[in-house]
């Protein structure tokens, strides 16, 4: 290599014919380090270094957590939170950031984790999913007995596997500290297009008690509106709210323009006399909002003067027409959460500003008695996009079978499918409480399910798509032996009837027709519509399952298709709720079984 010389001024320079960038890196922080006593002498030209510094490792975090590609956006917005100076440069830090991101994904993945294990090891442990559960820090002010937890769902569907984090950690809490956990139901009057449904409070419940989350309490906010309507008009009467008649166009202008609403600055008389009309039936749904007064500059426009309460004319579920006034949700958890004593609201970091608009109305009111915010990131799976409202239309239209449908990624689709609670907990909590988002195949989850199953699984034969194949030369020969579980030989063995002629899997007849392989626990043959027996004993040969006859059976898939081939005959024995694992397909449920048919969910391989 050779001599080196690097120039620093109000920019860095350098003036290598060809430069590793690792070892430029390496040599910046090597000066920057050389000059931290004297921060004098450093504090205007050690931006630059720097940023050039967190793009790097940021980008070689986001390529080893992403199967080695890295996101320029992801990277850029991890810079600019970590430095909030950058955001006066965004355009120069985006453009650098991009240059950095297609270098490192140029890199082997080895090579990536290589060098981020080398720069900022820290990053690399955050990009590992953690292998097990890990004991979860402490809550805040927490106390022994005296922990008020709640879980908010929304009745709008079943509870799915993106709705897991919530409640998991909720209920872990609540069981670390001896607490109680209240299931409150969001059941505040919905939209159009995202109705509340009277089957999805059962569903909810229903999903929770097969997740083992224990609650002591269920509560609707649909029983609780004289109480939202009691504190409505405490605040109305402070003057820092008021009725608002402006069409949603008007007020989502206003924002913009970070003006306020010609009805922010009437008396309260007027507003407690429009807030009255409100609940008389004199507005019509869209003619009138409650809205908090807020500051009209602040940042973010959704938070400018929120509206606290709405109209709507359509029936509730549970309550009919009873009501027509309906508070949002923020306002109806600043309510419930002081007079229900919870003592901690633990969600995502999605909802920072329902905090702040309950700590608004607090500040207001004086409510001193107030729950600590606690937040986590989001759990994301790869390819994977949740929606209720887009299953609930899909099953209207047939398109997916019902809310156990595997493609749905509802709770009731992961029971279906053979899912253990244990492992969607153990999953959970291997990310402990963290504000990281965090993405993750869903083989993440499935490993956690077959560290608990794999022992329990007996295994079968089933042939997809049969071929039928006779095996010529073959000795005489009626059944053989398997294991039940090549782990657990005490369990017993199964018999399986034999034969010259069976059938295998398409798959395989098609992948090594013409070539040796094994029929799994029988015999060795060159395989062909008539196959050529070799011999009995065990060889390093590719072994594949088969059945003579048996069973028909019919294996749902999570993508909604289906396969359909022969079971053994000993899968007709089977029960419902049992989980096997067909050899070299995979685990599955068994759903139901009849004379004519076998019928199984697959759960993972």
């Amino acid at each position: 290599m050779q001599p080196r010389e690097y120039y620093f001024r109000e920019s860095v320079v350098f003036t290598p014919s060809q430069r590793d960038i690792s070892d430029f890196f390496a040599f910046v922080t090597e000066w920057l380090d050389s000059l931290r006593p004297q921060k004098s002498l450093y504090a205007a030209s050690v931006r630059t270094p720097v940023s050039l510094e967190s793009a790097r490792k940021f980008a070689l975090q986001n390529a080893a957590f992403h199967g080695g590609k890295a996101d320029a956006k992801a990277v850029l917005g991890k810079m600019l939170a970590e430095d909030a100076t950058l955001r006066t440069r965004a355009r120069e830090v985006a453009d650098h950031v991009e240059r950095v991101v297609a270098d490192v994904n140029r890199l082997p993945p080895e090579t990536q984790r290589a060098e981020l294990s080398a720069i900022a090891p820290e990053l690399l442990e955050r990009a590992t999913i953690a292998a097990g559960p890990k004991e979860l820090p402490p809550l805040p002010d927490a106390v022994d007995g005296k922990v008020v937890l709640r879980l908010a769902p929304y009745p709008s569907g079943p509870l799915h596997i993106g709705n897991a984090r919530a409640f998991v950690l909720n209920d872990a809490y609540a069981k670390k500290y001896h607490g109680r956990l209240l299931l409150v139901f969001d059941d505040t009057i919905g939209s159009e297009e995202k109705p509340l449904l009277p089957e999805a409070f059962d569903q909810v419940r229903e999903g929770l008690e097969w997740a083992g989350v224990e609650y002591q309490e269920v509560l609707y906010k649909s029983d609780r509106i004289p109480l939202h309507y009691e504190w409505a008009e405490k605040l109305l009467s402070t003057g820092e709210a008021y009725v608002c008649e402006c069409d949603a166009d008007t007020l989502r202008k206003n924002r913009e323009a970070m003006k306020a609403c010609v009805h922010r600055i009437q008396s309260v008389d007027e507003t407690i006399a429009m807030w009255k009309a409100m609940l008389a039936g004199e507005y019509a749904e869209g003619e009138a909002v409650v809205r908090l007064k807020t500051d009209m500059a602040d940042p973010n426009p959704a938070f400018r003067d929120r509206v606290l309460f709405r109209i709507a004319e359509r029936d509730h579920p549970r309550v009919g027409d009873r009501y027509r006034v309906w508070p949002m949700l923020e306002f109806s958890w600043a309510v419930d959460d002081a007079l229900l004593g919870v003592s901690h609201v633990l969600r995502g970091k999605d909802l920072v500003m329902e905090d702040q608009m309950e700590t608004r109305i607090w500040d207001i009111l004086g409510i001193r008695r107030r729950p600590e915010f606690v937040h986590f990131g989001i759990l994301r799976f790869k390819d994977l996009e949740l929606s209720k409202s887009r299953y609930r239309k899909e099953i209207a239209a047939g398109h997916l079978t019902g809310i156990d449908d595997p493609r749905t990624w509802s709770l009731q689709s992961l029971q279906r499918r053979g899912i253990r609670p244990a492992a969607l907990r153990e999953f959970v909590l291997s990310f402990g409480l963290s504000l990281n988002d965090i993405e993750v195949p869903a083989e993440t989850l499935y490993a956690e399910n077959r560290k608990l199953i794999d022992k329990d699984a007996n295994r079968y034969f089933f042939v997809a798509d049969p071929i039928a194949v006779e095996i010529t030369g073959l000795p005489p020969i009626e059944h053989v032996k398997a294991p039940l579980h090549p782990d657990f030989p005490g369990r017993g063995h199964r018999e399986i009837p034999a034969g010259p002629k069976l059938h295998v899997a398409q798959e395989d007849f098609e992948k090594f027709r013409g070539k040796e392989v094994r029929l799994k626990d029988f015999c060795n043959i060159v395989l062909d519509h008539r196959a050529r027996f070799v011999s009995m004993g065990n060889k390093d040969i590719p072994k594949i399952q088969w059945v003579t006859h048996g069973v028909n059976v019919h294996l749902a898939l999570p993508d909604g298709s289906e396969s359909r081939g022969l079971g053994e005959p000993l899968v007709a024995s089977l029960k419902v709720n049992d989980v096997v694992q067909f050899e070299r397909v995979g685990f599955a449920r068994i759903d139901h079984v009849s004379k004519a048919e076998v019928r199984a969910f697959f759960a993972h391989r």
